[in-house]
């Protein structure tokens, strides 16, 4: 069943809270009376109010009797912040409306029971399947620690990211970019490998409408296994959290500079000769990372697809040919050794932007 009119208006707001909120779910609420949106709320940085308590007391006296539709089953234990279901209570509404039930071993069916018992009417299911989708990196971290990994790359028609000479500025065009860093802004961390950074010299920031101030900043990551990457490094620049990534094969003096830069340097095992994905995963996860985006370049993303670790695939595909057989693809690694193994998408959506195509699917 699709989300209700109000529902749809809780989602607007739960939009506002991606990349914010985290490590919390991004999680929006509508207060209704009469028929009327009295009060309209989002959840805030970790350590302030969660989107009950602002769409409570945006409504203020008017929240008395009233209908809160919110995206997510209401918290019902004390964290950095009160319990949302105190609050509700306190507030005196009538019902309380929610898509999906919280999966945090803290809440998990508590909010519901604590509200019903305090004799609130309450209700699930409404905006289910958009909630769920919306909030697809919080479920699973909840239920795994693990953070919700994306694997982005940009390729040509015939399946390559640059030209022969290794040109790649730009495969796709100016409509997926701001695509890209439209979705940047919701994200947690976004990684790419140390040879990215050495060719492009990417900043990897959000930058939305060509702009940084008031968008939120995911932690950009590179992975540098034997210490390549230079200080003078965009992505290591100031205006972004940055972390670098890498194993007991690098420099320890290298090491010790961007430390003493300030740089946050983060030592993990080495796989066949690499940092070890499914330990970068792990510790992206234990970090409260919610979303993750690999964004390349081809060896990393295919030591990722090898290792499985891949939740969901945005491909934008653009209309050009490159040609050459040595140019480079935007997944390597062992890949598929029958058709009977390939990696397949599901829930797969296609859209345009601009002259390109988008896939974004499941795996």
């Amino acid at each position: 069943m699709p989300a209700s009119e109000f529902m749809r208006l809780a989602l607007e707001e739960a939009r506002l809270a991606l990349g914010w909120s985290s490590p919390n779910p991004a999680v929006g609420a509508v207060v209704v009376r009469d028929g009327q949106v009295v009060g309209r709320g989002h959840t805030q940085p970790p350590g302030q109010s969660h989107a009950e308590v602002m769409a409570l007391a945006d409504a203020g006296d008017q929240a008395w009797g009233a209908t809160v539709y919110v995206t997510l089953e209401p918290c019902s234990h004390q964290g950095r912040t009160p319990p949302c279901t105190r609050a509700l209570t306190a507030a005196g509404v009538a019902e309380v409306v929610y898509a999906i039930a919280d999966p945090d071993p803290n809440v998990r069916g508590d909010g519901h029971r604590q509200l019903e018992e305090a004799g609130i009417r309450v209700s699930s299911g409404d905006g289910a399947e958009e909630s769920s989708l919306l909030l697809e990196g919080y479920l699973k971290q909840r239920q795994t620690g693990l953070p919700f990994v994306i694997a982005k790359f940009a390729t040509s028609l015939d399946g390559r990211i640059a030209s022969a000479s290794g040109d790649s500025r730009w495969i796709s065009g100016p409509e997926a970019r701001e695509w890209a860093h439209t979705v940047r802004a919701t994200l947690d961390a976004i990684v790419v490998g140390s040879g990215t950074v050495l060719k492009d010299d990417p900043q990897l920031t959000a930058r939305p409408g060509g702009a940084t101030e008031g968008i939120h900043q995911p932690l950009r990551v590179v992975l540098d296994s034997t210490g390549h990457i230079a200080r003078k490094a965009e992505m290591l620049s100031s205006g972004a959290p940055s972390l670098v990534v890498t194993t007991a094969a690098s420099p320890p003096a290298w090491q010790q500079e961007l430390r003493d830069a300030g740089i946050e340097v983060l030592l993990l095992p080495a796989r066949n000769g690499h940092v070890d994905l499914e330990a970068l995963v792990q510790a992206l996860g234990d970090r409260g990372c919610l979303t993750v985006l690999f964004e390349g370049g081809g060896k990393v993303l295919g030591s990722l697809f090898d290792s499985k670790l891949v939740d969901r695939v945005h491909a934008v595909v653009a209309p050009m040919v490159i040609g050459a057989s040595y140019a480079p693809s935007p997944v390597m690694g062992q890949g598929a050794q029958r058709m009977a193994n390939v990696l397949r998408l599901r829930e797969v959506q296609v859209e345009r932007l601009g002259a390109d195509i988008l896939v974004n699917g499941l795996v």
